[in-house]
This record gives C-alpha cells, sequence and structure tokens, in this order.
C-alpha cells in the first residue's frame, strides 16, 4: 500500500490516458481493417499520440487551458484539410474517424477536471457508437418516419408541458393540480410507448407469451380483444388464452408500477395482494401455453401508437370526471359508494380512475378504501374481458378463458375478503 501512495498521481493519469486512447484508436482500426489505409485518418498508434499530445498540453496549464485550446485549434486546421482532399479525391468522406480523434483529444482535461464514472461512460459511449455502426445503418432503415413524431409528442408531453405546469389546485371544485394531472397522463403514456417500442422493434417476432406481456403493458383489455379476434383463424387456444392472462398478470404490474409513482404508501399496500393475483395469472397461462403443442407460425403484435393526442386527452376528460365523481360519492355515500363505484368503473378504462385514487389525499379516502377498491375495479375489468373474450374469440378458447379468469374473479373475491377481516 505504501508502494502505490508513492506513485504520482500524475504517472497514474498519463496511462490511463494512453490506454483510453489507444482503445478508441484499436476500435477504429478493426472497424476499417479491410479498407486502404490511405482511407484512414492515422490509425490506432495517431490517437494514442493525440491522447498524449492533449494530456501534455493540458499540463503546461490546467487553469487557463490555452496550450490546450491551441492544440485543439491545430488539430481541428489539420483534420479539416485531410477531410477537404478525402472529400476531393475520394468523392466520399466519413466524419466519423475525426469525431473520435478530437474525442480522444480531450481525455486529459475529461480526466482531471470530471468524476471517474463520467470519463469511463464516455469512453464506454464511444466505443460502442463506433463499434454499432452497421447495426445502426440496420435499425435506421426499419425506423417509420411517423416514430419521429411520436417520439417529439412524448418528449413534448414529458419534457415540455409537465415542468411547465403549476403544482397546485387552480379551481376549488377539483383538488388535483395541473401537474399532477398531467403526471397522471405521462405515467400512462410512458409505460404504453415504452411497450410499443419494444414490440415493433425489440421483440418483432415475438411468440403469443410475450405479446401478452407486452401487450399487457400497453393495454390489458386491448390485447385480450385482440387475442381472441385471432383464435378464430388459429387454432393455438391455448397459446392464445395464455397470452391473454399474461396481459391479465401485466395490468397488475402496471398499476403497482403507477402506484409507486404516486403513492408509495399505497403500493405497499398493494403489494400482498396483487402478488398473488399475479402467481395465479401466469401460472394459469402457463400451464395453458404448455398443454398447447400447437406450433406457432407468425405472431400478433398490437402497434397501435400509444401517443395519440386524442387518446390523452379523453384519458385527461376521465381522470377530471372521476376525480369530481368520486369526491361526491365518498360525501354522501362513503365507503360502499366508492365500492360500488369501483365495480361499475371496472368494465370501462380503469386506469383514470385508479390513478385518481392514488393521488387522492388519505384524509378523504384511506390507504385500505383505496386498496379494496383497487383489487374491485381489477375484478370487475377481469370479468369484462372474459366477456370479451368469450363474445369475440372462438367456441375452442372459451373453456379457457372461463376458467383463467374465473380463477383470477375467485382469488380477487378471497383478497377483498381479508381486507374486510383485516380493515
Amino acid at each position: 500500500m505504501e508502494f502505490y501512495k508513492n506513485i504520482p498521481q500524475d504517472f497514474i493519469n498519463f496511462i490511463l490516458v494512453t490506454v483510453f486512447a489507444l482503445l478508441i484508436g484499436l476500435e477504429q482500426k478493426t472497424l476499417h481493417k479491410k479498407r486502404d489505409e490511405d482511407k484512414l485518418f492515422g490509425t490506432d498508434r495517431t490517437f494514442a499520440l493525440v491522447g498524449i499530445l492533449g494530456f501534455i498540453l493540458y499540463l503546461l496549464n490546467p487553469k487557463s487551458f490555452i496550450p490546450f485550446l491551441v492544440g485543439f485549434v491545430v488539430i481541428s486546421i489539420l483534420v479539416a484539410l485531410f477531410y477537404y482532399f478525402k472529400l476531393k479525391n475520394k468523392k466520399s468522406a466519413g466524419f466519423t474517424s475525426i469525431i473520435a480523434l478530437l474525442i480522444t483529444y480531450t481525455i486529459a482535461p475529461l480526466m482531471y477536471t470530471q468524476p471517474p464514472w463520467l470519463l469511463i461512460l464516455i469512453i464506454i459511449g464511444v466505443l460502442i457508437l463506433l463499434e454499432i455502426k452497421k447495426d445502426l445503418l440496420e435499425f435506421s432503415k426499419k425506423i417509420n418516419p411517423q416514430d419521429f413524431i411520436t417520439l417529439a409528442k412524448f418528449l413534448i408531453i414529458a419534457g415540455v408541458i409537465l415542468p411547465l405546469l403549476p403544482n397546485k389546485p387552480i379551481f376549488s371544485f377539483i383538488d388535483i393540480s395541473p401537474y399532477k394531472f398531467w403526471l397522471a397522463i405521462v405515467a400512462i403514456s410512458s409505460i404504453s410507448y415504452i411497450s410499443y417500442l419494444l414490440q415493433k422493434y425489440v421483440f418483432k417476432e415475438a411468440g403469443l407469451l410475450l405479446t401478452g406481456i407486452l401487450g399487457g403493458l400497453y393495454s390489458s383489455t386491448a390485447t385480450t380483444i385482440v387475442l381472441a379476434k385471432k383464435s378464430k383463424y388459429n387454432n393455438a387456444t391455448g397459446k392464445i388464452a395464455s397470452g391473454i392472462l399474461m396481459a391479465t398478470a401485466m395490468m397488475y404490474l402496471r398499476l403497482l408500477i403507477l402506484a409507486l409513482i404516486f403513492n408509495k404508501a399505497v403500493a405497499l399496500a398493494l403489494l400482498k395482494y396483487f402478488i398473488p393475483l399475479i402467481i395465479v395469472s401466469v401460472l394459469v397461462g402457463f400451464y395453458f401455453n404448455y398443454k398447447d403443442k400447437t406450433i406457432i407460425k407468425h405472431h400478433f403484435i398490437q402497434n397501435k401508437n400509444p401517443l395519440e393526442f386524442k387518446t390523452a386527452f379523453v384519458f385527461g376528460l376521465l381522470f377530471i370526471v372521476f376525480a369530481k365523481v368520486t369526491e361526491v360519492v365518498m360525501q354522501y355515500y362513503g365507503n360502499n359508494g366508492i365500492h360500488i363505484l369501483s365495480l361499475v368503473v371496472g368494465v370501462t378504462d380503469i386506469d383514470p380512475f385508479i390513478l385518481n385514487l392514488f393521488q387522492t389525499k388519505v384524509a378523504i379516502i384511506s390507504i385500505p378504501l383505496i386498496v379494496s377498491s383497487t383489487v374491485i375495479a381489477t375484478a370487475s375489468n377481469a370479468f369484462i374481458k372474459m366477456i370479451y373474450a368469450l363474445i369475440l374469440g372462438s367456441k375452442k378458447l372459451r373453456f379457457n378463458v372461463i376458467i383463467g379468469f374465473t380463477a383470477i374473479i375467485i382469488v380477487s373475491i378471497i383478497l377483498l375478503l381479508s381486507l374486510k377481516l383485516i380493515y
């Protein structure tokens, strides 16, 4: 230990700068090993030497940065001339190697002025971006231009509108701030958007189980409807039923995530009730999937855009309506009124109602009441999904669907009775 303490820090930094610069250079050389050397800007040694040059010029005056900045200007001029003549003679030129070289030059000041994790993250980012050129090219060909608009919408609702909204109620008739109202929309949209991207780009050839999982994060009701309709044209009714049940399991997981975002106390209270429901849904789903030996030759993917402003507007409107209705019902009908409302809401979109419960003050609605109402709403929603599957699905699908959802509803009733006994 005494030996290591006596090693100068500048010596250690010099070794690290050289190694990092050499790694970037080696990555460039490996990437272009099949090309002629005259088409490349330097080799692995060039990158290492540029990193060392940046180290030397930074240490000459680490306060004013003048030698380092002069060196940066000179190197920039040299690479600009190289790029110009390469473009003139070869009629084509890439800019990646030049940018990588300039980043290599800045390793030394980054090492001295920034935390180690940031420098390592930058080096890793550079190496990965240099390596995945072909993968990015192939991926870019698969992207629909409309998806960039979708991304822009997500950035607008999450990164622009949300921070600008006040976090205090602005209307006397509703005790929810515009910030919390919009945060509910952002939370739902985020989960749906991630599911949408995973289905479309990562698990494009997903089987029915994975389709159910991803679709359930998006919308378990929509996934149930889509898969039930497909059962009329496919004999794999066991696998289709498993996908529907997995979508329902993901509904519980999605609600747990939302509860964790808006009310941790509710999330912890819900955990011991939703875990059994998730386990039952998953076990029955896996059983149907294992029992059905049919080979699926194609997949069912839900590709609907999750960030339509019309959908967000309807969600927001329902959120406000349920907030006021919940307040009125609680005032005049108490706990039983909220339970009946939960039962009725289950046949519609339960997310606005449940998110409103998650954001309601404990002084108005207690945590046990929020938990019991959430379980009732999900049980009612499971029942309506069973009806959808029975009506829209094939006759062969009906038995599996009835067994699966009946198990979920029975467990929900048992949990509700336990809630009543405890609270």
